[in-house]
């Protein structure tokens, strides 16, 4: 099982955010460096975002607002929403899913 995975759901139309890139990127001596990529599925999701699991540190997930909303002919304040958080626990799953709308956008940890 991936380490981590994102649910993307478009409040301002009350749908999953379909076909969103997202990367996943880490801190390595001071420079971000990306691990992983995809897109998320019909439902929103990205269930195998990293197939071979991670190591503890620094990470920030990516979505790709721009490109999602300008899909739908849409304009968005946020070019990119940016999860940053550390995992201590490798061992641990990460549900970190992602509310968004062209002028807002939240997450929290889920399970």
């Amino acid at each position: 099982m991936s380490n981590i995975s994102t649910h993307i759901l478009d409040t301002s139309v009350g749908k999953p955010a379909a076909g969103v890139r997202v990367w996943l990127e880490r801190l390595e001596n001071q420079q971000w460096r990306v691990v992983a990529e995809s897109h998320s599925d019909a439902d929103g999701r990205v269930r195998d975002l990293t197939p071979d699991g991670l190591a503890g540190g620094r990470y920030r997930l990516n979505a790709d607002l721009g490109g999602y909303f300008a899909q739908s002919q849409r304009q968005t304040l946020y070019v990119t929403a940016i999860i940053d958080f550390a995992i201590e626990d490798a061992q641990q799953h990460y549900h970190l899913p992602l509310l968004v709308s062209p002028y807002s956008y939240s997450t929290y940890r889920g399970s």
